[in-house]
């Protein structure tokens, strides 16, 4: 049982990972972690794949098969579970998450800065523009992590899946963030690692890649480049397995949080946890 802290970068590609996080890519390379590709779920979309990340079910089956669908999750999730067995969850994430998993709609003056322990998500900090800041929400999230020790922090930042509908997932720009991302987190990870958490990097989809075409990516539909992304799990011993060859299954990515967090996995979550 550990303490977990969950980055999703919304849109990181499995290949630009793999090709621009030096650092990450390090520490696999060096069995201090390991990596798997996670084979997305489909709509490869931010909302759906958010709920699906969180429940471990598809979206025929959680219900959220669009980013037009704002409701509260109705399905067993991680936020609800930690805090029905008495842990303390953060996040700093977009506005979304909180629809998810606290209240719908949102409302910026009551659910922007939010500290509620009756919540899923009890210590939110919640952004509403598609680019806000990575590094302010980088900052929220060790803001939280420092105030409130949680159990279960998410970080999501959301710069990457900007960029890349911008500018594409192969342009210049989409590259230097993903550099920019593995910088940031290894300054934080030194820290995480020695409060004792677990660190997974990840992501919720790609994005496609048309820089050469003078025109932004896309995703949401049945293509590699939409739905392979990395898995990268870190923990405070350091002690990992390198790079697992194959694809996983991204409905596996709940189950493990709760594997690594000692909560027991529901029912509806049926693919087996990583390790």
């Amino acid at each position: 049982m550990s303490k977990v802290i969950l980055i999703v970068c919304d849109a990181l590609r499995d290949d630009m990972a793999a090709q621009h996080m030096g650092y990450l890519e390090h520490l696999v390379e060096h069995h201090k972690a390991t990596r798997w590709t996670v084979t997305g779920e489909l709509p490869s979309m931010s909302r759906p794949m958010y709920e699906t990340l969180h429940t471990g079910v598809p979206s025929s089956v959680h219900g959220i098969v669009n980013n037009a669908i704002v409701r509260v999750s109705n399905m067993p999730n991680v936020f609800k579970l930690a805090v029905e067995h008495g842990k303390t969850t953060a996040a700093a994430a977009y506005c979304w998450y909180s629809e998810l998993y606290n209240r719908a709609p949102f409302d910026p003056v009551r659910d922007l800065e939010t500290d509620d322990e009756t919540l899923p998500i009890q210590h939110g900090r919640f952004y509403m523009s598609d680019d806000y800041p990575d590094l302010d929400l980088y900052a929220h999230g060790g803001a939280l992590l420092a105030k409130y020790m949680p159990d279960y922090l998410l970080i999501h930042p959301m710069g990457l899946d900007t960029v890349g509908e911008r500018e594409g997932g192969d342009s210049h720009a989409y590259r230097k963030l993903v550099i920019y991302h593995d910088g940031v987190i290894s300054y934080m990870l030194p820290t995480a690692l020695q409060l004792g958490y677990t660190v997974l990097v990840t992501a919720d989809h790609g994005i496609s890649g048309n820089a050469a075409h003078g025109h932004g990516g896309v995703h949401g539909g049945n293509f590699d480049e939409a739905r392979l992304v990395p898995l990268y799990l870190i923990t405070p011993d350091m002690n990992g397995r390198g790079r697992v060859t194959g694809h996983v299954s991204q409905l596996s990515v709940a189950p493990t949080l709760c594997r690594l967090l000692g909560l027991p996995i529901p029912d509806t979550m049926t693919q087996p946890p990583l390790g």
